[in-house]
């Protein structure tokens, strides 16, 4: 299993002190951050765009994973990129061209992701799995923080590492919907690496660093 990182979603964040939750949370052990792209059209919401990537960018040395919750993500890559974002993580089920895509993520410097939706069969992953650097798994359906986990995502995680395995890859594997320290020692248990969430971090009613905190101890009984 790869080093287990924390990327708290800014989605939830307090975006009139956007900039100082960030801090705190980079203070508090934040490994990277995840940012939600939503254009009211792939998923019934809309967020931020690439003016709010950049805006970030100088606040944080740490990474950024955008994912983009988008149609035609291809038209937006570019700008995404050269806003500063890491990590680029489009839909599987919007890429026409996976492999195209995951190309040009890397020509212009990202590392590509693939984000999957919970009722997409895992095996689109497959004939491009071994290009990735990151597979995105949703444990809620796309479109809205604060969800409820679908339980059989522990199950999906698993049957990502193995597919992952068959194909000599060595992507991490993300987590992303509804995880708290309810569930988050299974999906570290079933090989998720990279753990995102966005309310048990900023909206746990309690502060940001004990909410990482308890995060990451509920983590540890699930990598033994």
């Amino acid at each position: 299993m790869g080093k287990l990182e924390f990327a708290p979603s800014i989605l939830s964040a307090d975006f009139a002190r956007l900039g100082e939750d960030m801090r705190i949370s980079e203070q508090a052990g934040a490994d990277r951050f995840h940012v939600d792209v939503m254009d009211g059209h792939f998923v019934p919401n809309i967020t931020m765009g690439p003016v709010v990537v950049r805006g970030i960018r100088p606040v944080t040395s740490l990474p950024l994973d955008v994912h983009l919750m988008i149609s035609n993500p291809d038209q937006y890559l570019d700008a995404f990129a050269k806003a500063g974002s890491n990590t680029l993580i489009p839909h599987i089920e919007v890429t026409t061209d996976p492999l195209r895509i995951i190309e040009k993520i890397h020509e212009l410097g990202c590392a590509a992701g693939l984000a999957i939706k919970p009722d997409t069969s895992l095996d689109a992953l497959r004939p491009v799995a071994a290009h990735l650097e990151l597979v995105l798994i949703m444990s809620v359906h796309p479109g809205f923080s604060g969800q409820s986990f679908i339980p059989g995502s522990v199950e999906r995680v698993r049957q990502a590492r193995t597919l992952l395995d068959e194909v000599g890859s060595h992507a991490a594997i993300a987590i992303d919907g509804g995880v708290d320290t309810t569930n988050i020692g299974s999906l570290v248990a079933a090989g998720a690496t990279n753990i995102i969430s966005a309310s048990a971090v900023y909206r746990a009613g309690i502060p940001i660093p004990d909410a990482l905190r308890a995060l990451r101890a509920a983590a540890q009984v699930g990598s033994w």
